[in-house]
This record gives C-alpha cells, structure tokens and sequence, in this order.
C-alpha cells in the first residue's frame, strides 16, 4: 500500500504533491514501483495534528481519486475517520476505507462502508496512552467492538483488515511489543496491515527527520513479511518492494 498524502502538513510529505497532477503522477510512480494499493488522506493525523473539516477534506481527495481510479485499476483506499468523506470517496471509485479510529469515531462509518459494499482497514487506537496496558489484550478488545460492528452493519468477514495501530494511542514500549511480537496479530483470525513507515517511533531511538527514518521503517517491512502479515502501508514503495523481495526469496529458499 503506497502512502499519498495530498495534505499540506502531514509529517512526512506534507505539501508534497500540489496540484492533482502531481499527485496522480506520484501514485502512478508507486504503482509501476509495485504498490497493489494506494491510500489516499485529506487530513493529517501527525500528533499535534490541526483537525479539518469535512469539506476541506472532501476538495483536496475526491479530484486525485476520480482521476487516479480513471487513470489505473489498482485498488484506491481513502484514508479518513468521516463517514462523510468515506461514502464521497466510495462514490468517486475507492475501494477501502482506512479508519484510524476503527469505526469507533464516527458512528454512521460501518453502515456507510457496509452500504458499498467496500472492504474496511480497522485500525487500533486510543484518546489516551496507557502504559500500564497489556497492549495485545486492549487491541483484541478493541478489534472484537469493531468487527462486531463492521458485521451488524453487513460487511463480511473478508472484508476487513486489521491494523495494530504503530504510534496511535501508546507508548514507545507498547509499539516496540506490537512490532517485536507481530506474528500474534494474526491470531485475531484477519488479515494485519502494518503502518510503520516514517513514524517518530524510530526518531525516538535513532534521531531523525523523517525523510530520514527509511532505514528503519525497512526493517519494520522486514518484520512483517517474517511474521506473514498481509499488507505493508508505505512510503517509499520501491526500497521496500525490494526489501521485500529478498526476504520472501530467503524465506522460500529456507523451506
């Protein structure tokens, strides 16, 4: 999954693409460097992050995704806890729909993505860190609210996506057990994707801007190709296909 952020403050690429050509361009460029997905956000969610409203978020993604899903047959997800924005997306061609509150912000987002018929990427979060959670046993909680609700609204099982959430509502410590234990992610019985690329969990170990935590989110890459998990939300999408490449072949030859 290749990151297209058409915000003017995100962390990483903030103000990157500037007009729906640019944007379209770039997500064209993930494509041909084997992205199989590509999330397209309106609104930052960086922490200290400045909240839009819907119409602001509306005009800068639903241009870039008519014309992203005119121009290629990849599957578009449209990154946004709205109900709003989702079911605009939905109807201008995307595909998914990338909660980063799991469906537990806005409470018209399950029927909404169940009304498309539209698969749904449910990510852990929470208001407030906790560090004297057990991490695993709070997001299996978490998960069951969400796909319980996913399914009365009527999306099925195979649908839905699970996403632990890197550096959403925990701690330094918790994010480095999600990332030390991924394999455990697939017990909760759905496919994981894992969000790691450019996030200030890495500065915090080894100081760096963001364009400059590559290093680090390729191992992250790494980590979850080990573990088996289905997809891999990024930004630079070639160095990881490549990364990708050679831990898959390593693990083939293993067999």
């Amino acid at each position: 999954m290749g990151i297209l952020n058409v915000t003017p403050d995100s962390f990483s690429d903030g103000g990157a693409y500037a007009s729906i050509d640019e944007a379209v361009a770039a997500a064209q460029r993930m494509i041909a460097d084997g992205a199989a997905i590509i999330d397209v956000g309106g609104e930052s969610t960086r922490p200290g992050h400045q909240a839009v409203d819907a119409a602001t978020e509306l005009k800068r993604v639903i241009p870039v995704i008519e014309n992203l899903t005119a121009a290629t047959s990849v599957p578009v997800s449209i990154d946004t806890s709205k109900a709003a924005v989702a079911e605009a997306a939905l109807s201008a061609g995307a595909h998914i729909v990338n909660d980063i509150w799991g469906l537990s912000r806005d409470p018209a987002m399950a029927d909404v993505i169940a009304k498309a018929d539209a698969a749904v990427v449910i990510m852990h979060n929470r208001k407030q860190i906790d560090p004297s959670l057990n991490i695993f046993e709070d997001m299996k909680s978490f998960f069951a609210t969400a796909v319980a609700k996913a399914k009365a609204a009527g999306t099925s099982e195979d649908r839905i996506v699970l996403d632990p959430g890197i550096g959403f509502g925990k701690t330094l410590e918790q994010n480095l057990e999600v990332l030390g234990n991924l394999p455990k992610l697939n017990e909760f019985g759905f496919p994981v994707l894992l969000g790691a690329s450019r996030k200030s969990f890495i500065n915090k170990i080894s100081p760096s801007d963001p364009g400059e935590r590559i290093g680090g989110s390729v191992v992250t890459t790494v980590f979850a190709a080990l573990a088996n998990l289905a997809i891999i939300r990024v930004h630079d999408v070639a160095t990881h296909m490549q990364a990708l490449k050679i831990t898959e072949a390593a693990i083939a030859s293993a067999r």
